[in-house]
């Protein structure tokens, strides 16, 4: 599957696409297709690491999906 990484942070520029492995469910989780997804104002200031909220590298921004 494709997923955008934040390898460092930086400007949304830094973003990188990636092909990883799926990923498999665990116990009473699920998997989601996903058709679309988004970055926004808050994911940017995570990637640049101006937000209170400090994610370990890499990792992948957003949370919003459709």
């Amino acid at each position: 599957m494709k997923a955008v990484l934040c390898e460092q942070f930086g400007p949304p520029s830094s973003l990188v696409v990636k092909d990883i492995p799926s990923l498999q469910p665990g116990p009473g989780q699920v998997v989601v297709a996903v058709q679309a997804a988004s970055v926004n104002f808050p994911d940017g200031l995570i990637i640049e690491n101006r937000y209170q909220f400090k994610p370990e590298l890499p990792f992948s921004p957003g949370g919003e999906v459709a």
